[in-house]
């Protein structure tokens, strides 16, 4: 698996689990996980979007999964 890859499965299981998150929670938007975060809505939205060449560093995958609630190794799925 190239890092190209792993990026792009990355960010259609962020935007999968904050979508299934928003849906079962409470409406959870881009702008909202990236406060969460202390990151930029358009990051979120990078990610979300596979535009992230370079992507995402773990300490903001576990922030993420903390706000999401979602083991950490579900992204990597």
């Amino acid at each position: 698996m190239t890092q190209e890859e792993l990026n792009k499965i990355i960010g259609k299981n962020i935007r999968k689990y904050r979508l299934i998150y928003s849906a079962t929670e409470h409406k959870l938007t881009q702008k909202d996980l990236a406060k969460e975060i202390g990151v930029t809505t358009a990051f979120i939205g990078q990610l979300e979007s596979n535009k992230q060449t370079q992507g995402i560093g773990i300490y903001n995958l576990v922030q993420i999964s903390r706000v999401l609630n979602i083991p950490i190794n579900k992204f990597l799925e």
